[in-house]
């Protein structure tokens, strides 16, 4: 099992900037990639970022250039550096771990509310 908590939320302006931090605990041995997702109120829920193991990174085509996600693998902590917030970047966003093996399994956390305002 593994478990994710994340935090870093809040309201902020447009323009302005948050970093969104995510530690993982438990079976993290196993965990593949770690991604970051976001849900806005009446839309579903899609990918922002993934890092994979070799540290192997993709975005979303709505956030490239301006979010980075990147890891401490000693603290088991990923992080997503938000510049230059959009109002349309308001969500809740969830940390996910993903494990391939010895079974597929996907981790979420309980997601951290961010809002841009304009």
């Amino acid at each position: 099992q593994v478990q994710l908590v994340e935090s870093g939320g809040g309201l902020v302006q447009a323009g302005g900037s948050l970093r969104l931090s995510c530690a993982a605990s438990g079976s993290t041995f196993n965990i593949n990639a770690m991604s970051w997702y976001r849900q806005a109120p009446a839309k579903q829920r899609e990918l922002v970022a993934r890092i994979r193991q070799g540290g192997f990174t993709n975005y979303a085509d709505s956030v490239k250039g301006r979010f980075t996600i990147s890891r401490a693998n000693a603290e088991n902590t990923v992080y997503l550096q938000m510049n230059s917030l959009k109002p349309e970047d308001t969500a809740v966003y969830y940390c996910n771990a993903f494990q391939l093996l010895p079974t597929n399994m996907d981790y979420w956390g309980k997601g951290t509310l961010v809002t841009v305002s304009s």
